[in-house]
């Protein structure tokens, strides 16, 4: 309180016209010691303290010059009281000062620990921003994005931790990822493979004492993920936005376009809704008391005959161009603009038998594709075992909103993402360049490891998908969840091919006997979600994901 109104006082009294060192002189001249100044008072004109009593101020008794020149200088009072007046210049406990960091920067150590720390640091290296292409199997994999997670298994998360291994990413930028601005080409979700895809971020890509940086790297990832190449690109890359297009292709066994069993949920909703389905040599042949076990046998034996192989192919090329895809994803409105997709080459090969079981793959060239594309598969297949006319597929394209299932997660496989503009932009600025120079920027393509990535996934990812099929019998009861349902979801299949006012989705409206999946079908490893899930578990399921999906967290999980 006395500096307070010391300070105060000081104020105060050099409004007055007075000189100051005149009015307070006398009430210090024998009470305090002899001091120099303090040092914030240094370099600036003295502050004199306050009086104690105002009306001693005004009444200067007259003093001899031994009193004057034994006179302390008031500028000393600060001094005396600095302990108690002076604000403390660290607000450490310790004595240590505190060392301000950098604004904005992210960082998991003290900045003091380091700076005390005693321990030699290693040299610092140059990061350049780098695109890896990669392919992985994705079984057992909780998809393609990196999470904070440790006991989650990702594919960024275990190549990080084999970058940080090999000497590409520094200690310091060790435990998070985003220090070295990671970014994705196309994201998979868990379980999902891809023989190629790009990921991008600032690497170490000259390490000492490492010739082979590729070649270490491999040897610290698990086989079931491979590194391609690494490439220097510019440091404003970004794999996504500069990504062209996208090739997937989806495996599925040929029994999988048998029409639906006679009498099943399916088979009866279509006929009382005015839909004829043929009879099929199939289930004409067939023992309808015959377990589940030996009628998946019988299927397995199934070989798709020319007619069908021909509708699949018309079939699929209606999603050639550019269209709405709103129904082919989840929580899209006819309306949002972004639904519009572009295609740009669709193909269905020949069937091929492995083991007892004959496949069918369908290639898709596309810009972009819409979260659960998979969506876009059901629908080939669903009006293809129906034998709903190809036109049914411009129906879905329209502003009725329809429930379309997901195929399983099984057979889906991201092939490469495609760069040609940034190529094309590459060979312009290489021009006058060569290789070896520092802005040389190599072309991002897969064609210089094809006979790699046929090779791996002919090791790890097609022996995964038919093992798993083997075994589970995934699309076996992905099939009969399809035909035991006996509700308007999914009466837009057909033979019309218009979508009836019973199968549109009212937004926010609840339905009467939904449809209902399974996460069953969104695994594809062998610890496979349990086949007795309760439906009101799923039912949540379900419901959370439309509500916490989003626009922007849709756009950042599309491909």
């Amino acid at each position: 309180m006395f500096l307070v109104r010391s300070s105060l006082c000081l104020r105060w009294q050099f409004r007055r016209p007075c000189p100051l060192s005149k009015l307070v002189r006398p009430l210090f001249m024998e009470t305090l010691p002899e001091k120099t100044s303090s040092p914030r008072s240094m370099g600036k004109r003295p502050q004199e303290s306050c009086v104690l009593d105002p009306s001693a101020a005004f009444k200067r008794p007259r003093l001899s010059g031994e009193a004057e020149q034994g006179l302390t200088p008031t500028s000393a009072l600060l001094e005396d009281v600095s302990p108690v007046s002076v604000r403390p210049q660290s607000s450490g406990t310790s004595g240590k000062q505190k060392v301000k960091g950098k604004a904005g920067r992210r960082g998991t150590r003290k900045e003091a620990e380091s700076m005390n720390s005693d321990e030699p640091k290693a040299p610092r290296l140059p990061k350049r921003m780098c695109a890896l292409l990669i392919g992985f199997r994705g079984t057992d994999y909780q998809g393609m994005q990196y999470q904070v997670d440790p006991n989650v298994r990702t594919i960024e998360g275990t190549l990080f931790n084999a970058l940080v291994r090999a000497g590409a990413v520094s200690k310091d930028n060790a435990d998070d990822p985003m220090k070295v601005s990671i970014r994705r080409a196309a994201r998979t979700d868990a379980g999902v493979h891809a023989a190629g895809n790009v990921v991008a971020m600032k690497l170490i890509n000259n390490v000492p004492g490492v010739p082979d940086l590729v070649a270490r790297i491999n040897e610290e990832l698990p086989p079931e993920i491979r590194l391609w190449s690494m490439l220097r690109v510019n440091n404003s890359f970004v794999a996504r936005s500069l990504c062209d297009s996208r090739k997937y292709t989806y495996y599925f066994p040929s029994y999988a376009l048998i029409p639906p069993k006679p009498g099943s949920g399916l088979h009866e909703a279509l006929q009382q809704n005015g839909t004829e389905l043929p009879s099929h040599l199939f289930w004409s042949a067939s023992d309808s008391e015959l377990d589940p076990e030996s009628e998946l046998r019988r299927k397995r034996a199934y070989r798709m005959p020319p007619d069908a192989l021909k509708s699949l192919r018309t079939m699929a090329r209606k999603f050639l161009g550019t269209h709405n895809f709103h129904n082919f994803t989840v929580k899209r409105d006819f309306q949002d603009r972004s639904c519009s997709r572009h295609m740009k080459d669709i193909s269905v090969s020949d069937p091929v038998v492995y083991g007892n079981t004959e496949w069918v793959s369908v290639l898709f060239h596309g810009q972009s594709f819409m979260l659960h594309q998979r969506k876009m598969m059901t629908a080939l297949i669903l009006a293809c075992r129906t034998r709903s006319p190809p036109e049914l597929i411009d129906e879905l394209y329209g502003p009725r909103n329809v429930f379309i299932p997901k195929m399983p997660a099984l057979g889906l496989l991201l092939e490469y993402p495609i760069f040609d503009v940034y190529n094309e932009r590459a060979a312009v600025g290489n021009e006058k360049i060569e290789p070896s120079d520092p802005q040389y920027r190599p072309a991002i393509t897969f064609e210089n490891h094809q006979e790699q990535i046929d090779k791996f996934k002919n090791e790890h990812i097609y022996p995964s998908m038919r093992g798993i099929e083997d075994s589970e019998g995934v699309f076996d009861a992905w099939i009969r969840s399809i035909d035991a349902y006996s509700g308007d979801d999914l009466l837009w299949l057909n033979s019309k091919g218009v979508i009836p006012a019973a199968a549109v989705i009212q937004r926010g409206v609840r339905r009467p006997n939904r449809f209902i999946e399974r996460r069953y079908f969104d695994a594809t490893g062998r610890a496979i979600a349990a086949a007795g899930e309760s439906v009101a578990e799923e039912e949540e399921e379900e419901e959370g994901e439309e509500e916490v999906l989003d626009k922007a967290k849709l756009a950042d999980m599309e491909g």
